[in-house]
């Protein structure tokens, strides 16, 4: 089973370990805690920080921070990353989860995935930076780091042979 996302995997593997084989973790989130700003967001603050989120400059700020190699950030990047903006009532969406406070802190369950598990991180992501990476395989007993360098938060599209490649070693 493949799911998008480090915290909905973790989230998922902690709930139903008996279905998961193996994990892999790619540039994962689920180690720091929630932001203070979810607890602010009322109307009509919420749906303007939705579609704040929504603007073209600042879509195009996040892609480009999103990799180590800036050229990579180009208009089709750009309209890949920002379409699911397009769904309908996307902005509610986003604004219930951050109100729920969306995917928390896994820290303290961390240790409960037992499965084995292979954490692949950019050693320049300047989304998450690097410090989760070596806190996620410290919590999870039965893990294997790999650093993929001269990468940032999307190894999976920078790299993608050397990702493949190690997750075929790793199922394998």
């Amino acid at each position: 089973m493949l799911l998008w996302g480090g915290t909905a995997a973790i989230d998922f593997t902690l709930t139903h370990p008996e279905i998961v084989k193996k994990l892999v973790l790619i540039d994962s989130a689920g180690i720091k805690n929630n932001l203070i700003i979810s607890k602010f967001l009322f109307p009509p603050l919420d749906y303007l920080a939705a579609e704040f989120l929504r603007r073209p400059q600042v879509r195009e700020n996040i892609s480009r921070s999103t990799y180590f190699d800036k050229s990579l950030a180009t208009l089709d990047a750009n309209i890949c990353a920002a379409l699911h903006l397009e769904m309908p009532s996307w902005n509610q969406a986003l604004i219930s989860f951050t109100k729920s406070g969306g995917y928390g802190n896994f820290q303290p369950k961390l240790p409960l995935i037992h499965q084995q598990t292979l954490i692949l991180w950019g050693e320049n992501d300047n989304i998450l930076g690097a410090g989760d990476a070596d806190k996620l395989q410290q919590a999870i007993a039965n893990s294997r780091l790999i650093w993929i360098p001269n990468c940032g938060h999307v190894p999976h599209l920078k790299k993608p042979q050397i990702i493949a490649s190690h997750i075929l070693d790793f199922i394998r």
